[in-house]
């Protein structure tokens, strides 16, 4: 009876020293192979600006719009 309360925190203890032997194995300790330079990393930062500015900024811009909208009626 006592085996069936064991088997299940071995094999989690098991499935634990698996996926943190994964995340090891994932790490490197090299410099990259290629840089990036200062042009890649300002369109990088850009884009990723854009991408989470447009739609508040299209959202802020038509609030006017939504104001106006009457309702929908059930």
């Amino acid at each position: 009876m006592s085996s069936l309360f064991r088997r299940p925190s071995s094999t989690r203890l098991l499935l634990m020293k698996d996926i943190q032997q994964n995340r090891r194995s994932s790490i490197y300790s090299k410099p990259p192979k290629e840089k990036i330079g200062p042009v890649q990393s300002v369109f990088a930062l850009c884009v990723f600006a854009v991408t989470l500015l447009a739609p508040a900024g299209w959202i802020m811009h038509h609030i006017p719009e939504y104001r106006q909208k009457s309702p929908p009626h059930p």
